[in-house]
């Protein structure tokens, strides 16, 4: 187990809702950060950590208060893990912070739950069924402004199809895509997923998907088979 030195340490207090996106015309976003956990953490979750096959992690993993980390014979992280620390607890109260506050006041769309096949550009789009699915491509468009955020809300659940993509174009940020899932987040076999997976509960990866992004769960656990996990930094 390693400790974050204070000079290695980034604030955890950046932006969870990126709002300030000057280049979309008639649009009002609210500037103040939100507390997030640090882009550093790969995974981040409230009670275990279990791994199952060869997987790989680019990025911090931490557990709080959970400290039960199973399957580290078959994982490969590069990064440094937090068992229960301080360095854990922190983010983790950040993470509690981040999921219950919402400053944004960027227009919500209301879209339909499958997004599969969809290319949606700069918003703040809420699931009208309570979830959200990709069967299929979903193609995020940024239209060249780096700070383009793409904001996906969900009452209940977050699941993808078996070979389902995420698809980042024109400067789009895996830093800004964002998902906030009301209950927990499933990602299935061969999947690739991109984005920062905010869950109340769980999250579950299934065979050979792979990620860039973050999988933070708050309550519960996050679980792993033969997986790819990079941080949004690597």
């Amino acid at each position: 187990m390693k400790i974050l030195n204070k000079k290695r340490f980034i604030s955890l207090q950046t932006t969870l809702l990126i709002l300030a996106i000057s280049a979309v015309p008639n649009a009002c976003f609210a500037s103040q950060p939100n507390a997030i956990a640090n882009h550093r953490f790969a995974v981040l979750a409230g009670t275990t950590i279990t791994n199952t096959g060869n997987t790989v992690i680019n990025g911090d993993v931490g557990l709080f208060p959970g400290t039960a980390l199973t399957g580290q014979a078959s994982l490969s992280l590069n990064g440094d893990t937090h068992l229960s620390d301080s360095v854990a607890n922190v983010a983790k109260s950040d993470l509690t912070r981040s999921y219950d506050s919402d400053n944004t006041v960027m227009p919500i769309t209301r879209i339909p739950t499958q997004l599969g096949g969809k290319t949606l550009t700069h918003g703040n789009y809420d699931s009208g069924s309570g979830t959200f699915g990709i069967t299929g491509t979903l193609t995020l468009d940024a239209k060249g402004n780096p700070n383009a955020h793409f904001i996906f809300k969900t009452a209940s659940t977050l699941i993808t199809a078996t070979g389902s993509n995420v698809k980042l174009i024109n400067g789009a940020n895996p830093n800004n895509v964002i998902w906030k899932v009301g209950s927990s987040a499933t990602l299935e076999t061969y999947s690739h997923f991109v984005g920062r997976i905010f869950a109340l509960t769980s999250i579950t990866v299934n065979t050979g998907a792979n990620v860039r992004g973050q999988l933070l769960a708050r309550n519960g656990a996050v679980t792993l088979d033969n997986n790819s996990i990079t941080d949004g930094n690597h």
